[in-house]
């Protein structure tokens, strides 16, 4: 279930720092400059370069290590695509989600055929390592062929209506798209969202079905499986 955390050996700042930058990166709508400022607030002087290369060197680290303290995804998935800005062209964003909301897997891809509901149903499978139930689509047609091709015991539900679940999930992605302008390149979209999709939603829990008591006991749990994950439990605060 857990795994070590990841190696910081050569920096020279301590861990603490390094995995508060790229928390606040990742949970909020903020720049690299943005994060900057924030930490010199608190006294600690670091470039906005160095938190943009931790940001890429451990964010994705550390939402694989989130994911795997996950319990095993449900067997009903909501899987949906749409559109995001790359270098001012229009891609295309596959999201899977289970029945609890908790995000399977994403894949950012230029097109929305059958090809590519094909592709993401393999790697969906292949990163979950287990098969749903029942699958809920909208009424793209991709999803019936790659359905019938990759999946065929597994029954298909094709209805707008029933996929609210995974249209929900994208509105976090789309407000950090606009805090970024959109994205530069396919594969640097992939690298954010899919750490971003891993790091961001464990902060996220459905506050509305919580009490206010319950709520910050929930989120002290999160907060200290982050500190497990990154390596931080333990150490003396720095920042």
């Amino acid at each position: 279930m857990g795994s070590a955390p990841p190696s910081y050996k050569g920096h020279r700042y301590p861990v603490e720092v390094i995995a508060h930058c790229v928390w606040l990166y990742f949970r909020f709508p903020l720049s690299f400059r943005e994060v900057e400022e924030l930490m010199l607030e608190r006294g600690v002087m670091v470039a906005h370069e160095t938190i943009r290369r931790w940001c890429a060197k451990f964010g994705q680290s550390y939402a694989n290590g989130l994911r795997r303290r996950r319990p095993r995804p449900g067997d009903k998935w909501h899987l949906d695509e749409v559109f995001v800005g790359v270098d001012g062209e229009q891609r295309y964003l596959w999201r899977a989600v289970d029945q609890d909301g908790n995000v399977l897997d994403i894949l950012v891809q230029n097109r929305r055929d059958t090809a590519a509901a094909r592709r993401f149903f393999r790697e969906l499978l292949k990163k979950t390592c287990s098969v749903p139930r029942v699958v809920v689509t909208d009424k793209l047609r991709s999803y019936d062929a790659a359905h019938r091709k990759v999946m065929p015991s597994v029954e298909h539900r094709s209805h707008k209506g029933l996929n609210n679940r995974a249209e929900n999930s994208h509105q976090p992605t789309r407000q950090r798209e606009r805090a970024m302008k959109g994205f530069h390149s396919v594969g640097g979209a992939q690298r954010f969202l899919s750490a971003f999709s891993g790091i961001s939603p464990h902060f996220r829990p459905r506050r509305h079905q919580m009490s206010a008591p319950g709520y910050r006991a929930e989120m002290a749990i999160r907060f200290a499986i982050w500190d497990q994950i990154t390596g931080a439990a333990g150490q003396p605060a720095k920042a």
